[in-house]
């Protein structure tokens, strides 16, 4: 058995790390983040919190912190790529706080990062942590990072993303698939736009499932970020901040209505990156060691959930250590809570059809992780 005394272990520092973090010390844990980067830095466009989201943070305290930073699109809508035709329209706002209980929130990601940062004691995080193996045993985990140290934890949560070495280290090696999509991502100051709906989150939807054009108003200065997926082989680097070519952006949508193209021909710069696919994970936990956020179910980008669902595991998870005595018991208890929900939106976000001709978005808007029972 571990020592009493020795803390729960986050592998990772990202918004499912410091959620997790600020959960469980609510939760009467003692734990510490481990993160590889020196410093948190503006790393990073933005953050697009839906409703489910929005109510976990609340849950945390978080809320009218992040309220002041964030910008509230007022609905989301799908307009076609070529007529402009508009074919739905779901109010958000007040109407989705009236309905699910809390607003859609857009954000810088390191205005989220700051506010979990700032809930949380100094002595929590570690800096400059880079694991480079994960060794289970009956003492505890021991951590060995790459400047020679190491540390060991009483459980340990790999919240380290999608090139994660705690899955890795208990699960092997994965094969994503390259899906033959690249994405650009572009943010445009405020005022340098003048179109109908930049108050709304808007995706124009392209003439193929791999192409469309995404934007919605960023932060509390309402810059308008700006996400756009094509097909394209000849690109397969993953890196959410490797620099791509604004020329090539608006080429690839030249035949996309003039509104659309409006957004593009206001961007400065742009970044670039190839869109990799992977199968959910049939189990997360294994012992005292568990999986949370990209590390345990990496999604695609066309349902918005990837920090959404990092947060809502982040609660669970915490509630079920809460609950239960035996962490084993507990992790596994999490993985059950979590695993059929996330499987779905991974699956689903795939396939660049959530919420094209309107449908309902309830079940995953209205998902309540301070409350869903717990299996």
């Amino acid at each position: 058995m571990p020592s009493p005394s020795l803390p729960v272990g986050i592998l990772g520092g990202g918004i499912g790390g410091l959620t997790a973090a600020i959960a469980l010390r609510r939760a009467g844990r003692d734990v510490v983040v481990f993160e590889q980067t020196g410093r948190f830095g503006r790393v990073g466009a933005d953050i697009n919190l839906t409703p489910n989201a929005v109510r976990a943070l609340d849950g945390l305290g978080l809320g009218e912190a992040l309220r002041t930073v964030a910008a509230r699109p007022t609905h989301r809508i799908s307009r076609m790529w070529d007529s402009g035709a508009e074919t739905s329209r779901l109010k958000m706002a007040e109407a989705a706080e009236a309905q699910y209980g809390a607003p859609q929130l857009t954000l810088h990601r390191a205005d989220l990062l700051a506010a979990l940062v700032a809930a949380l004691p100094a002595e929590v995080l570690q800096l400059g942590r880079r694991a480079r193996a994960v060794e289970p045993g009956e003492g505890g985990i021991t951590l060995r990072f790459a400047d020679g140290s190491e540390a060991a934890v009483a459980a340990l949560v790999g919240a380290d993303g999608i090139h994660s070495v705690a899955r890795a280290a208990l699960w092997g090696q994965e094969h994503p698939r390259f899906t033959g999509t690249v994405a650009f991502r572009a943010v445009v100051p405020a005022g340098r736009l003048d179109l109908p709906g930049l108050d709304s989150f808007t995706k124009w939807w392209g003439p193929n499932p791999q192409s469309q054009i995404v934007s919605f108003p960023l932060g509390a200065e309402n810059d308008t970020f700006i996400f756009a997926t094509t097909a394209q082989e000849s690109w397969r680097e993953e890196s959410w901040t490797q620099p791509g070519s604004v020329e090539e952006l608006r080429a690839v949508y030249a035949d996309f209505h003039p509104q659309a193209r409006a957004l593009l021909d206001a961007c400065d710069t742009v970044l670039k990156t190839a869109l990799y696919e992977r199968d959910p994970m049939p189990a997360w936990s294994r012992g005292r060691v568990t999986l949370l956020g990209d590390a345990a179910h990496p999604m695609m980008p066309f349902m918005a959930q990837g920090a959404g669902q990092a947060i809502e595991d982040a609660v669970v998870l915490a509630r079920c250590l809460a609950e239960e005595a035996d962490t084993p018991a507990a992790l596994r208890r999490y993985e059950a809570a979590r695993l059929d929900r996330t499987s779905r939106i991974q699956l689903g976000s795939r396939g660049n059809a959530w919420l094209r001709d309107g449908g309902n978005a309830d079940w995953v808007y209205g998902y309540d992780a301070w409350t869903v029972p717990l299996a």
